[in-house]
């Protein structure tokens, strides 16, 4: 990637480059520099005299099932466990084919937002539906995946909010999670798929589950990953249900630590979000959702002074009803301002969150920074797009979240172009629409 205009490298010193180039060798960044410097003959460059480059994004909480089930009356205008009840039984109604077209739906809209790694939290596999057909779909794809084996075993015969139906047995489910951690799980350096373990929530497994669920990923050397602290409905049924919050629920059952990263956390005290961030525990920040049901506004400022990693998630597309992480940071930047002020969250501090900060909560050291030796995960986007017109003249780094939220110019996953000119590679994108659309109709009738 030769002469940028910008780069914003979220390296250990944070740079900021003008007018240098990146050497890209197999899958690792070999060099960031002029162009001079780079000794190294490339076998094919891109101009990137008019862009500015970062990281690939990353996106810590999704669920990519949930893009065949957006704005669907009864749900545009309910809180959290109304939404669900409205949910469950089109959730319930999915198949292998609607597991796999959604997620194809989803890692195209992350990728044309410039996001290069991302997180699912499946968590209903009915129908045959496994994670397996995620995985394949994100490697036909090129996508760099944390697919979760997660899970539902408290139905409403047992006192949980999910319907029988979504619900599996947890000793089948803890014998699959085994199955895809040995079948999947990759430890490697710069490796491509990752497996995470994780229970939907507290009010939909049990406390057993729980706590074999973490001793489970502890054994296996995987990361782990739930809800938490959403809303005050949450709360309200920790409390009656369990005679305490979530987070001190969480610390009971073993789910705290830099193994671990919870959901939204909207609503922690702020005792608990010291004793979060002592314990270096995770969260995804998921503004849009959180707007869209009325949750709340997380307090990343206190979460993140407390020493807690931060990263962003868009949540699932049922609930922000989009999959795209640039548009995101810029939420997370401007609700974070509604109570903390104009200086609350800078555009450099969201994107540090959406990429370095990303990585950190997957536990990871070679995504989220431009810099040898990182993975070659790289979005450039054109400063001379409409978008940009009148900012990136003055900030190119900062337009990117203070303006509307152009498509990527390029994106680079793995050391391979997934998106160029704006469009993306080696994918009947219009034929996977057409399939996403019958399906959602059949799911709504």
């Amino acid at each position: 990637m030769k002469n940028a205009h910008t780069v914003a490298t979220f390296d250990a010193r944070r740079r900021e480059l003008q007018g240098v180039s990146i050497l890209v060798r197999d899958n690792v960044v070999e060099a960031v520099g002029p162009a001079e410097t780079l000794t190294q003959p490339a076998d094919a460059t891109i101009d990137c005299s008019r862009m500015v480059l970062s990281p690939g994004l990353v996106n810590t909480h999704h669920h990519f099932y949930q893009t065949l089930t957006r704005n669907v009356p009864g749900t545009q205008d309910v809180k959290l466990f109304d939404w669900l009840q409205k949910l469950y039984p089109m959730w319930a109604r999915f198949t292998p084919e609607a597991i796999r077209v959604s997620t194809q739906i989803a890692i195209a809209e992350l990728l044309l937002s410039g996001c290069t790694t991302s997180v699912d939290h499946g968590y209903v596999w009915p129908n045959g539906a496994r994670v397996d057909d995620q995985i394949e779909a994100a490697r036909e794809m090129g996508f760099r995946f944390h697919a979760s084996r997660g899970s539902m075993s408290l139905g409403q015969s047992k006192g949980g909010l999910p319907p029988d139906s979504v619900v599996e047995d947890e000793t089948a489910i803890l014998k699959d999670t085994q199955r895809v951690i040995d079948a999947y799980h990759d430890s490697s350096r710069h490796a491509m798929t990752r497996i995470v373990v994780a229970p939907c929530s507290p009010f939909s497994v049990s406390p057993d589950l729980m706590r074999e669920s973490i001793a489970l990923a502890r054994s296996a050397g995987v990361q782990a990953h739930t809800h938490l602290a959403e809303t005050l409905d949450e709360e309200a049924y920790c409390i009656e249900h369990f005679g305490c919050r979530p987070v001190e629920l969480a610390e009971r059952l073993g789910w705290m630590g830099e193994d671990v990263w919870h959901a939204h956390m909207v609503h922690p005290s702020a005792a608990e979000c010291v004793r979060l961030g002592a314990t270096r525990t995770g969260v995804a920040y998921c503004p849009s959702s959180n707007m869209r049901l009325g949750s709340g506004i997380a307090p990343i400022g206190a979460l993140r002074a407390a020493g807690a990693r931060v990263g962003i998630g868009v949540d699932g597309s049922a609930s922000d009803d989009a999959s795209n992480v640039l548009d995101e940071v810029r939420h997370a930047m401007l609700l974070q301002r509604v109570n903390g002020g104009a200086a609350a969250l800078s555009a450099r501090e969201a994107l540090e969150i959406a990429t370095r900060g990303g990585a950190e909560v997957l536990g990871r050291d070679d995504v989220g920074q431009l810099a040898p030796g990182m993975a070659a995960d790289i979005a450039g986007w054109s400063i001379d797009s409409l978008e940009l017109a009148g900012g990136a003249v003055h900030d190119p780094i900062a337009s990117l979240v203070f303006c509307r939220p152009p498509r990527p110019d390029v994106v680079i996953v793995n050391g391979k172009i997934r998106v160029r000119n704006g469009e993306l590679l080696d994918f009947d994108l219009q034929s996977v629409i057409n399939k996403a659309n019958e399906i959602a109709k059949m799911l709504s009738s």
